[in-house]
């Protein structure tokens, strides 16, 4: 009678209690990286303020060398508003010149979310100087 040597295979794997602890510790990386990436998002989101009132202020200038005053109508300067997420767009900012004068004037923009999730209406201007100013 001969013997033979059965190899036993065994297989290899995670316990529970290794994927656990895993999930714990990518659970806490994500959440001590999450306020920076929060803080990330909403600069993005207030940049399309800032770019939309450039844009305004270059318009107005233009305007202003061709007819010596600016104007309170975004139409007559060119500006078109893109539509607003409120209405099924991607803009988040309402644009408005809201004073005007021959030698001077503020555009506006005013979100029209909640962009910091802390109940305010975030609000940025432009001025004929072109400076930019959060509210």
């Amino acid at each position: 009678m001969k013997f033979q040597n059965k190899q036993q295979t065994r297989q290899s794997g995670f316990s529970l209690t290794e994927l656990l602890i895993a999930l714990v510790i990518v659970g806490i990386l994500v959440a001590m990286a999450l306020p920076k990436f929060t803080s990330v998002i909403n600069k993005t989101k207030t940049t399309e303020a800032k770019l939309m009132l450039d844009q305004v202020y270059m318009l107005e200038e233009a305007y202003r060398d061709e007819h010596d005053f600016y104007t309170k109508t975004l139409s007559e300067i060119g500006y078109r508003q893109d539509k607003l997420v409120t209405e099924g767009g991607k803009a988040r900012y309402k644009v408005e010149v809201i004073e005007v004068s021959d030698t001077s004037f503020i555009g506006q923009a005013t979100a029209v979310v909640d962009i910091y999730k802390n109940g305010k209406t975030d609000v940025w201007t432009i001025n004929q100087r072109k400076e930019l100013i959060q509210h």
